[in-house]
C-alpha cells in the first residue's frame, strides 16, 4: 500500500485578476522506502506539491492520504504533532531558529517530541559530525555561511528519524563534496531505516541518485518514470 497518496490535487493562487493553478490535478502514490525526485522548470508546482504532502499548505480541492489517512480531517493541532514525530522537512530557506547554537536547532525537534537528553545529544554530535559541522556546533546560523546552515538543516530534519523526508532544493547551496556527502548519508538512511525521501530539485547530482523521477510542468504530471541511480 502507498505510504503517502495525493488524489487529485489542484491548489489556485489568487494573483489579483488571474488564478494560477500552481498544483493541477494531481495523483501520485508514493511507496515506503523511496527515494524520488520531483522535477521541473521553476514555477511548475514543486514546492507547492511538496508543501501539501507534508500538510503545511491546503489544497484547493483533492486530498492527502498518509497511511491511508485523510490528513485534511485532522486539526490544526493534530496536524502539528503527526508532522512533529512522522516528518523531516529540509527547507530552501533553512528556517534555522537564529538564537539556537547548530547543537540546539538539531536537538530541537527531539526536545519536543521529549526524547531524553543522552539520546538528543548524541544523536545531534553524531550527525553534525556526519554533516562536517562538528567544530562550529556552538555557533549560531548568523556565524555559518549558506551552505553550513543548508548541513545544519539537514541534520536538523534527519535526527528525530522521521518516517518521510520532504526535501525543497536540499542541495541548492552546497558545492560538490558536501552534496555528495549529504546525499550518502540520506541514501544510507533510506536504505538501512527504510526512510522516505522526497526531494523538490533542479540539481543534476540529487536527480542522479534518485530511484523514481517525477517531473512536473505547469502543476502536472508529465512524467514518472523509475531509474537506477548513479553512485
Amino acid at each position: 500500500m502507498a505510504v503517502i497518496e495525493s488524489i487529485h490535487l489542484t491548489k489556485i493562487y489568487d494573483e489579483g485578476p488571474v488564478k494560477v493553478r500552481a498544483v493541477n490535478d494531481v495523483s501520485l502514490k508514493i511507496e515506503e522506502g523511496e527515494f524520488a525526485a520531483i522535477v521541473g522548470p521553476s514555477g511548475s508546482g514543486k514546492t507547492t506539491l511538496l508543501n501539501i504532502i507534508g500538510g503545511l499548505d491546503h489544497p484547493t480541492s483533492g486530498k492527502v492520504l498518509i497511511n491511508g489517512n485523510d490528513i485534511s480531517e485532522l486539526s490544526e493541532n493534530q496536524l502539528i504533532d503527526f508532522r512533529l514525530h512522522n516528518i523531516g522537512f529540509i527547507f530552501q530557506a533553512y528556517n534555522l531558529i537564529p538564537v539556537l547554537t547548530a547543537r540546539e536547532n538539531v536537538s530541537f525537534v527531539m526536545l519536543l517530541q521529549k526524547r531524553p537528553k543522552a539520546e538528543r545529544e548524541k544523536r545531534t554530535e553524531e550527525l553534525l559530525k556526519e554533516v562536517g559541522l562538528l567544530d562550529r556546533i556552538n555557533n549560531r546560523p548568523s556565524e555559518l555561511s549558506g551552505g553550513q546552515q543548508q548541513r545544519v538543516a539537514v541534520a536538523r530534519a534527519l535526527a528525530s528519524r522521521p518516517k518521510f523526508v520532504l526535501a525543497d532544493e536540499p542541495t541548492a547551496n552546497l558545492d560538490s563534496k558536501s552534496t555528495a556527502n549529504l546525499l550518502d548519508i540520506m541514501a544510507r538512511l533510506n536504505h538501512e531505516e527504510n526512510m522516505t525521501f522526497i526531494f523538490s530539485t533542479h540539481d543534476s547530482r540529487v536527480i542522479e541518485r534518485a530511484r523514481r523521477v517525477i517531473t512536473l510542468e505547469d502543476g502536472h504530471i508529465v512524467s514518472d518514470v523509475q531509474q537506477t541511480p548513479h553512485t
